[in-house]
């Protein structure tokens, strides 16, 4: 029984981690349209993908947990937290010249943080 219960949490972490990559795949393909066929500038990009990224996380994250009966800060968190990690693995593998920094760190905080949040939301919707 152990061993069924810990298969499902697993699936509801890696449910809300594909949900969140699919979110910021869809958002930033059309953010990506309106950069070509409008006068938005480049200096849009970084907050464009601050605010995508947050969100997908917290959507990921909520959805996923819905049906979970506990522990949505943790699940959510973790969501958040593997997150960043593949989209930095992405981001190291597209772009040579790609290094951790301060602002890294914020993103991995606040991913876990989303995440998190996500998390406690999913728990309480599911109610």
């Amino acid at each position: 029984m152990e061993k069924i219960k810990n298969k499902s949490q697993t699936l509801c972490v890696f449910k809300g981690l594909i949900i969140a990559i699919l979110f910021t795949f869809l958002a930033l393909s059309l953010f990506s349209v309106l950069l070509v066929f409008t006068n938005l500038g480049e200096e849009t990009i970084e907050p464009v993908i601050l605010v995508v990224t947050a969100v997908s996380i917290l959507i990921g994250s909520s959805i996923a947990l819905r049906k979970a009966k506990s522990k949505g800060l943790l699940k959510g968190g973790l969501i958040g937290f593997l997150y960043v990690i593949v989209i930095y693995i992405a981001s190291s593998l597209a772009n040579s010249n790609f290094a951790l920094n301060s602002a890294s760190v914020i993103m991995i905080v606040g991913g876990i943080a989303g995440g998190a949040i996500g998390g406690i939301i999913g728990i309480n919707m599911g109610k």
